[in-house]
């Protein structure tokens, strides 16, 4: 799946908390405006202080005040809006999590056959949780970040146009690195989540098997094929993080060489007698605002690498849930079911390559008490999933008194039968459940 199509996906899903989401979109321009305000207010703080008898204490003490409840409102706000991104995130998980169980209920037996359970569990369990850190992640810093950075740079503009000219030249640098690694990671995420499916869907295997590995004493050969599969893992994460823990760091080289540029030049202009220079106060902001502006970079490169693991593990699970379901039922229910059964020329095979029943006929009459027997293999199992609808026929005609069972709804085919099981499952629930 292509990472746009993913991320459409996602949105969708957002889309059913779009209150929520609103509501959150507000708390983050409003808390970063008011953190944006913040240094402002200090570089006023400072200015009052500056020079040699130039101390305002009454505006001093106002300026103070301003910043404490500017300080507290933002501090309350951020709490709720990580609380609100917190819902969202779960929401979506949850959605995510219950179209892929309800996707188990539509799939062919075929499906189920051919893909290993863990795995699945994997994709709907493990999986999910990734997207919804991924989420939690870029809820929380990109629309911050965003704000962030646009915020500071029109503070910066009004303070100071070289300086903020200087800061908009040298930032790009950052984004550049996180794009370039980012894509790097995609793929090697993407393996991870793959092979995190296999250990799960081998474990699984494993111990629910567990007496038949003890009978023919396979615990040495099992436990060194995990190991291998471990190693598998391991390899793959420590690429993985390698190459995503490169991000942050690189970013933050460039960011201190901005924070260096600033500071020099605002330096200067402190200094001079020109029309672009500044107050000591000024030069407080401007660098507090370098400080915040090239933050954000840091977290949204951040974000990027986090997303990338998300949409590697939102691809597997789009993929599991968009897994062609059972043909639609049709027809009408069986009434006042006599127990004929016959097969004409039914043909089917489990893969195109190699034909398993071919043109079979049989005929059993109401009453009649037919056995199929024979070698492990040979068949009895698959005609019985054939007759139950578990499978189609590829070729030929299953027909129940007289009429074709495609033509008839899978449930009331099913309650037409009396099954009885070679292998005994309880679930999980009471005597009665089961």
């Amino acid at each position: 799946m292509e990472n746009k199509f993913i991320l459409k996906r996602l949105w969708k899903y957002i889309k059913h908390s779009r209150s929520y989401f609103i509501l959150s979109v507000i708390l983050a321009l409003v808390t970063t405006a008011l953190s944006l305000y913040v240094p402002i207010l200090v570089g006023r703080a400072i200015d009052c202080i500056s020079g040699r008898g130039n101390v305002d204490f009454g505006i001093l003490a106002s300026v103070l005040t301003r910043i404490a409840v500017v300080i507290a409102i933002t501090a309350a706000g951020q709490w709720l809006m990580n609380a609100i991104n917190n819902r969202i995130t779960y929401n979506v998980v949850c959605d995510i999590r219950n179209d892929a169980f309800k996707s188990i209920q539509r799939l062919p037996l075929l499906y189920i056959d051919t893909h290993q359970s863990g795995d699945i569990t994997s994709r709907i369990i493990t999986d999910a949780d990734q997207v919804g850190e991924g989420l939690l992640m870029g809820f929380t810093q990109f629309f911050t970040g965003v704000v962030t950075i646009l915020g500071t740079l029109y503070f910066m503009f009004r303070i100071n146009i070289l300086v903020a000219a200087a800061v908009v030249i040298l930032t790009p640098m950052s984004l550049f690195v996180a794009r370039f690694i980012a894509k790097k990671t995609y793929k090697m995420f993407k393996e991870q989540s793959e092979i995190r499916g296999e250990q799960t869907a081998y474990s699984e295997e494993m111990i629910r098997e567990m007496k038949i590995v003890g009978a023919f004493s396979r615990g040495e050969d099992v436990a060194s094929d995990f190991n291998a599969l471990n190693e598998k893992q391991r390899e793959s994460s420590l690429k993985a993080v390698f190459f995503s823990s490169i991000t942050n760091p690189s970013t933050r080289f460039v960011n201190n060489i901005v924070y260096a540029a600033v500071a020099l030049i605002g330096a200067f202009l402190v200094c001079g007698t020109s029309g672009l220079s500044m107050t000591v106060g000024q030069l407080a902001s401007i660098l507090s605002y370098a400080n915040q502006y090239t933050k954000p970079f840091n977290e949204i490169s951040g974000v990027f690498t986090e997303l990338q693991n998300a949409i590697a593990c939102a691809g597997r699970i789009f993929a599991f849930i968009d897994a062609e379901p059972e043909t639609p039922d049709k027809g009408s229910e069986l009434t006042n079911v006599s127990g004929e059964v016959s097969l004409d020329g039914v043909s089917f095979s489990y893969n195109k390559e190699t034909q398993f029943i071919k043109e079979l006929d049989l005929f059993v009459k109401p009453g009649q008490h037919t056995a199929i027997v024979g070698h492990t293999g040979c068949g009895k199992t698959t005609l019985i999933n054939l007759l139950m609808r578990f499978y189609d026929v590829d070729h030929g005609e299953i027909a129940v008194d007289g009429r074709d069972i495609r033509d008839i709804p899978r449930a009331g085919l099913r309650r037409s039968f009396g099954m009885v099981l070679q292998d005994v499952n309880l679930f999980t629930g009471t005597v009665m459940d089961n």
